[in-house]
């Protein structure tokens, strides 16, 4: 048991299941740098997949779904930017409406078009890269080869010197902790916020289209509760892109040994908890560590 946990199989599945994680994470850690909650990452996700299920089913091309994806995660993360900037709603309960929402619509699209409640019909997946000097592990080739793996990869490390190397980041950090000194030197509070709210919903909806090529179909709430971990990373990471990648890497072992576990002589249901066991525990651990963004979650109202 103990060769097959640490074996290259197990190490590609972490890191394949990492992804998503990954992603949505990072979306959390730039709209909650800008000072937006961002609860809606679970509908974010799900309408991701879905766009992108629909994108590539109609076209038949994977690149049309990963767009659709992407526009599906950005209109779902307008929404929220309009309720929580604009119209100074409450961003917990916006976030809860529109994860509901997108159980809902999904769900109902769902049926209409693929006539089914449950799941649409399969898809093709992205084509791979070629690595010949992979080709001794097949496992590695196949995870590495996946264009989203790769990018993913380039996301975090650049999203990391996007936030605190340019100006951009300072910025976006500046209207996440003080909004009322950014608003004084000329810094857009409301554009900055949206900058970060609609990076939140480009990456998470790249995190659905994932899931989707993952599973090469759509199923109903196949996001499974991962925009919640996704968050639960980001404060685990203290709002940094390399923290929060690292504890959705945590989190991806946590799922990974769940599934090996499986057969393995271990009650189901016990087998079942440890990702949540595993979260629950991190969260435990860092939470009163952790700090976040000053005005996070605090409507900007200008002083007139």
């Amino acid at each position: 048991m103990i060769s097959q946990i640490f074996s290259i199989a197990f190490v590609a599945q972490t890191i394949r299941i990492t992804v998503p994680y990954a992603l949505a994470s990072l979306g959390g850690v730039f709209s909650e740098r800008g000072g937006v909650t961002n609860i809606a990452l679970e509908g974010i996700i799900l309408n991701g997949a879905f766009c992108a299920t629909v994108g590539t089913y109609y076209t038949g091309d994977p690149l049309v779904g990963v767009i659709s994806g992407i526009a599906g995660g950005l209109l779902t993360a307008l929404i929220h930017g309009v309720v929580s900037i604009n119209v100074k709603a409450d961003q917990i309960i916006s976030g809860i409406a529109i994860n509901l929402f997108a159980v809902g619509i999904t769900k109902f699209v769902l049926e209409v078009i693929f006539h089914s409640s449950s799941n649409s019909s399969r898809i093709a997946g992205l084509p791979h890269i070629p690595l010949p000097f992979l080709e001794s592990s097949p496992e590695v080739a196949r995870l590495f080869g996946n264009p989203l793996v790769l990018i993913s990869i380039f996301i975090v490390f650049s999203s990391q010197v996007i936030l605190f190397k340019t100006r951009f980041g300072l910025r976006l950090r500046a209207v996440g902790e003080n909004p009322e000194a950014a608003d004084t030197v000329g810094i857009s509070v409301t554009k900055y916020r949206y900058y970060g709210v609609m990076i939140s919903g480009f990456l998470a909806g790249l995190a659905g289209a994932w899931l989707a090529f993952d599973q090469h179909s759509f199923t109903d709430g196949m996001s499974a509760g991962r925009g919640f971990i996704a968050l639960a990373a980001m404060i685990v990471g203290k709002w940094n892109p390399l923290g929060a990648a690292s504890a959705c890497l945590l989190f991806g072992f946590a799922e990974s040994l769940q599934i090996q576990l499986q057969g393995a002589g271990i009650p189901t249901q016990f087998v079942q908890m440890i990702p949540y066991i595993a979260t629950i525990v991190v969260l435990a651990g860092f939470i009163g560590r952790s700090v976040a963004p000053a005005a996070d979650g605090i409507p900007y109202e200008k002083e007139k």
